[in-house]
């Protein structure tokens, strides 16, 4: 095996969403983001730390992917540490800028959160899927069994507080920084965040005369916010090109 890629799940996601990915001649880590909030609140810094920590202790070469909310932890952990290789952010929001659309954010956040703690579970799932962003992506995505995530579901609405985008720290400024080569990847019918891919690339090439890694953008044609999904043989491949690259 060349390495593994460490693969971040999405809000109300789960580690086995990345169950049909595949990259030929690497190895594939599923990560339960919700065992870091189990047991009590954890910023995004501190799970940049924790990660990186754990991925530190292990052999060989490591890739970190992370798509939407676990888009953004991986930029904590690739901005927070050396043991990646290279990066995949796909569908991530680098940070909000203007204190009202934070605090909204903040707000709306804490309502999902409770509401993740006292709807019924499939009405909660039916409600999230419903929003605008994601359906942008067509139906039928290959999930897991999301009945099977009302299990965890104080560590779901623990994330609406630790990890709301409302409470993020904006990164745009440190995309610069990033110590190894990245792939941003977003989905052409998903305009709010083909746009915010846009501006990172913009930022991380403007941002700093010299920066310290490359970055590519890829937008997958036809796909919505939900990319790996939506075109899962043209992710994979895309992935694996990028990882080609950096080995060259």
């Amino acid at each position: 095996m060349k390495g593994t890629i460490w693969c971040l799940h999405g809000a109300v996601g789960m580690a086995d969403d990345w169950s049909g990915f595949s990259v030929p001649g690497w190895a594939i880590k599923r990560v339960d983001l919700w065992r870091f909030l189990d047991c009590c609140p954890m910023s995004m810094p501190a799970f940049g730390d924790a990660l990186n920590e754990e991925a530190a202790a292990t052999q060989g070469r490591k890739v970190l992917l992370g798509y939407s909310m676990g888009g953004r932890l991986a930029l904590h952990a690739l901005l927070q540490g050396s043991v990646w290789e290279a990066g995949v952010i796909v569908s991530a929001h680098p940070g909000l800028e203007d204190e009202p659309a934070k605090k909204d954010r903040r707000a709306k956040d804490a309502e999902w959160g409770a509401r993740a703690l006292r709807d019924d579970w499939s009405d909660f799932l039916e409600a999230w899927n419903g929003q605008a962003v994601l359906g942008t992506s067509a139906g039928g995505a290959s999930f897991a069994n999301r009945a099977l995530l009302k299990q965890r579901r104080q560590a779901v609405a623990r994330s609406f507080m630790d990890w709301t985008l409302g409470g993020q720290e904006s990164l745009w400024d440190q995309l610069p920084n990033l110590p190894c080569p990245v792939l941003w990847a977003v989905g052409e019918q998903d305009e709010k965040f083909r746009s915010l891919g846009e501006n990172a690339l913009t930022a991380h090439h403007t941002g700093n005369p010299a920066p310290r890694a490359s970055m590519d953008l890829w937008v997958g044609k036809g796909a919505g916010h939900r990319l790996p999904w939506d075109l899962p043989d043209e992710f994979a491949k895309k992935v694996g090109e990028f990882l080609e690259g950096v080995d060259s």
